[in-house]
Formats: structure tokens, sequence, C-alpha cells
């Protein structure tokens, strides 16, 4: 059984030295029994398999584009994480890559250094690769700040600088407020059909699609309602158009304390507590800003190709 936290970065420098480290982790998952995910950018992703189907592995692990179930980090937390925390498991997730949109760069350090906690006491491994060659020294910095572990140039140690909560801290920052164009609206529990109905307007208006409307509804009267219960009664709605689709801003007086809502499994027999999972599964990126004035969630959805 894996010690507590088994979170490590690879830091790799070529192709050869990601396929060759990748393979070996999975491979020996899949030979000690233990379920294996792998999620990773299509680039990366062929070839993994391929290095895996000759060492005979390759159909007894389940295979993700990372784009696709991780393009909001926040959604691999139920899509990846939560089917194996209670199995033996191994995970590979490559959560930041070279020409990753800056945008997404603060949800991502969220995501690793809040993997720990939910790693806890469970018997999974994740290893996460890092491009040593091509990405920004303060991305490597910070996953040494995420990670308890580093896989560097075949051996593994200790992160020198594993400080996640000083991560949480450095990219919990205020957001910049460039919505000149946004629609708002004060919201109470009276007001909460109102809201919801005018996301679904301004969802259509903005080019995304039915069942994307419903999902952005559905994501404003999930964040509306836990502000409402646990933000001082009352919260601000403000929807705006960006260049890819539609953003939804939730600001309520309250402060997020519990660092793991909406990424720690909900019991089966509690009816409630699964609001804020929901919107991490629904939208296509989740940002959250939380401090002594209050906490401001946004939920980015992007507009779908052809729409």
């Amino acid at each position: 059984m894996p010690t507590a936290r088994d979170h490590t970065a690879l830091f790799y420098r070529d192709h050869d030295e990601y396929l060759d480290c990748v393979a070996a982790f999975v491979r020996e998952g899949v030979l000690g029994g233990e379920s294996v995910t792998v999620a990773v950018p299509a680039p990366n992703l062929g070839p993994l398999r391929d290095r895996c189907a000759d060492d005979g592995v390759g159909e007894r692990v389940r295979w993700l584009d990372i784009a696709d179930v991780g393009g909001n980090p926040g959604r691999l937390v139920p899509a990846v994480l939560h089917p194996v925390l209670h199995l033996g498991a191994r995970v590979v997730t490559e959560v930041v890559w070279p020409g990753r949109a800056p945008m997404a760069y603060p949800s991502c350090v969220r995501y690793e250094a809040l993997t720990n906690s939910l790693l806890d006491g469970r018997a999974v491994r994740v290893l996460c690769p890092y491009d040593a060659r091509r990405l920004h020294p303060r991305e490597l910095a910070d996953a040494l700040a995420t990670h308890p572990g580093v896989l560097e140039h075949g051996a593994r140690r200790p992160s020198p600088g594993y400080a996640p909560q000083v991560a949480l801290e450095t990219y919990n920052q205020p957001f910049p407020d460039t919505t000149e164009t946004a629609v708002e609206l004060e919201v109470d529990s009276g007001r909460l059909a109102n809201a919801r109905g005018l996301a679904g307007e301004r969802a259509r208006a903005v080019g995304l699609d039915e069942e994307q409307a419903g999902d952005v509804a559905l994501v404003v009267t999930e964040l509306l309602t836990n502000s409402v219960e646990h933000g001082g009664g009352a919260a601000v709605l403000r929807l705006w158009a960006d260049a890819g689709g539609l953003v939804c801003e939730v600001r309520d007086r309250g402060r997020l304390v519990d660092q793991l809502a909406g990424l720690r499994p909900a019991p089966h027999d509690q009816p409630n507590g699964r609001g804020l999972l929901l919107v991490n599964t629904l939208a296509d990126l989740v940002a959250v800003h939380t401090g002594a004035g209050g906490t401001t969630i946004r939920a980015h959805f992007a507009r779908r190709t052809g729409a």
C-alpha cells in the first residue's frame, strides 16, 4: 500500500524519457493488479498506448485525453479520482503542458495542491508528468510546491519545495474586473428561478447549444443556492460573453473555509453536498477566489465547435 499522499511530479526532458518513465509506472500497476488510468494530452496518448500495448498491458488501462476530461482541472476529481479512491490504483494526469491556456493555470495549481488531501490514507499513486525542458521555471517550481515527491533522471526524491498551502494562497487572487458588459442580478432565495431563466437565455444568446444552456442554468442554480444557504442569504450573479462562450460569476459575502468543497466524494446516504461537485463536472473551467471580503466563483462555458 502506498504511503499517504503518494503524489509525484515527473520532470522529463525528452519524449523517450517520458515514455520510459510513464510506461514503467503503468506496467508495474497493471502487473501488480492495480486499476490504472492515464489522462494525458493527445500527442502523448497515442505513443504511450502503443508502448503499453507492446508491453502487453495496454488493454488493461483506462485511456483518456486530458483536454477532454481535464479541460476543467476540477473535473478530474469526479471523473478520474473518485472512481478509484477506494481501490488499489495508479493514475497518470498531465495537468500542465506547454501551450495550455494561461487562464486555466491557477485552477491547475489548485487541483494539484488539493489532490494531496484527497489521497490521504488512500491506496492510490498519482504520477504527474511535467516537461522540464519546455515549461516555465515558475511552473516547475509550482510542481515542486504541490507534489510531495519528484521523479527526475530516473530517481525519486522528496520535493525540496513542497508547500501546497503556500501554492494555494499564491494563486488565490482576486479576479480582474473585465466585465463592463456583464448582466448583473442580485439574488436571494425568492429570485433563484429568475436567475436560472436569465442564465439559460444568456447562454443561448451567445451561441451555446440547448444542452449547454441547460448546464449553464443548472450550474448557476447550484452556485446561487450554495451562496444563499452558506454565504449570507444573498448573492450577486453576473453573466457575460467572452471570446469563447459564456462566463457565469457568483459572488457572496461568505468565506469558503472548506478547501475540498466540490472535490470530496459525497456519501451515498447524504442528500446534499453535491452542488459544487456538479459544477465542476458540467463547467469547462471553474475558478475560485475566497477571502475576508467574500467568495467569488467563475464558471466558464466554451462554445462548441460549429455552434
